[in-house]
């Protein structure tokens, strides 16, 4: 077991590595002008003495491998630099909005499998039965529907019908637990309605085909209460695809995680890396990109070491 997570852990250096490469690069090469280029622009004026001295500040001139090393030099001291426009440090920022963003991506998952995992079981005990159709009918319209035009629809006749409209002066939970949970369930219960689709057929299609082997008529014969069954036997030898795709729905839960933040105008790190991308932003982009991509690859080293828990035959091969 500790073998298997290790190397998990040391094959994930190296993808963190390639994506730092591919972070700066992206933004340093292919972004056509940077943020001294946009702001001055913005002003129009033109000093190009002063834009030298800028970039020089930044650190963004000479050759772009060595502004690479300066900046990941500084980024494993835990110094992402600081945000052009308003001078502060990124690494403040982000640690002031990463709990908004955890909140919601995390609560919307958690939405997700609470719901999942018993509506799927229950379309697969109750096969070809109204519940049945009724389940699979229900996943289908939520996975049919754009998060973003439900949120939208939300707000827009929440507030011409019943005259609602969320804060917008956020509030922590650790500072007002009501205010908070007031205003981030709309954006966490609408967020974890899609991926709901998704793992629900996937739940159902696992539990009957695990339901159908002839262990379970076996532990059907021998008297064992369908509860123990389907609890110890049929969903932990159904979990392994189910947890891939809880891993695969990350990518899907941080890109709602950005779009439903702009849409509830909430302070999580998804808006600060959408005013970074209408400023050009340098080191807000980098930083923002670099931690979402780190979440992705956290996903799938959690789901590897899932797999070496659920199923003994991984961790000992």
């Amino acid at each position: 077991m500790a073998r298997y997570l290790g190397q998990r852990l040391l094959l994930s250096v190296p993808t963190l590595i390639g994506l730092t490469i591919v972070v700066f690069f992206l933004v340093r090469v292919v972004v056509p002008v940077d943020s001294v280029d946009l702001k001055f622009a913005g002003a129009g004026v033109s000093d190009p003495e002063r834009a030298a001295e800028l970039r020089k500040e930044l650190g963004i001139t000479g050759p772009i491998p060595m502004q690479y090393v300066g900046w990941a030099s500084k980024m494993i001291r835990g110094d992402f630099g600081k945000s052009f426009y308003t001078g502060r440090s990124v690494t403040e920022e982000m640690m002031s909005r990463l709990p908004v963003s955890m909140e919601v991506g995390l609560g919307s998952l958690v939405i997700t499998v609470l719901l999942a995992l018993p509506i799927g079981v229950l379309s697969a005990v109750k096969q070809d039965s109204i519940a049945d159709y009724a389940s699979r009918g229900t996943a289908i319209l939520f996975y049919a529907l754009p998060g973003f035009w439900v949120a939208t629809l939300v707000l827009v006749f929440g507030n011409l019908w019943f005259d609602f409209a969320p804060s917008t002066d956020y509030k922590s939970l650790w500072e007002d637990p009501g205010a908070n949970l007031g205003q981030m369930a709309i954006p966490i219960v609408l967020l974890g309605l899609a991926p709901i689709g998704t793992m629900t057929r996937l739940v159902r299609t696992q539990v009957l085909e695990v339901i159908r082997q002839d262990y379970i008529r076996t532990a059907r014969a021998k008297g064992l209460a369908s509860s123990t069954i389907y609890t110890r036997h049929v969903l932990r030898n159904a979990m392994l695809p189910i947890v891939t795709v809880i891993g695969l729905q990350v990518p899907n839960l941080i890109a709602g995680t950005v779009i439903f933040e702009q849409i509830f105008v909430l302070p999580g790190v998804g808006r600060y890396l959408l005013d970074a991308v209408q400023r050009l932003d340098l080191y807000v982009l980098m930083a923002t990109n670099l931690f979402f991509g780190t979440l992705i690859v956290a996903a799938n080293l959690a789901v590897d070491m899932s797999y070496a828990l659920i199923d003994p035959r991984i961790r000992l091969s």
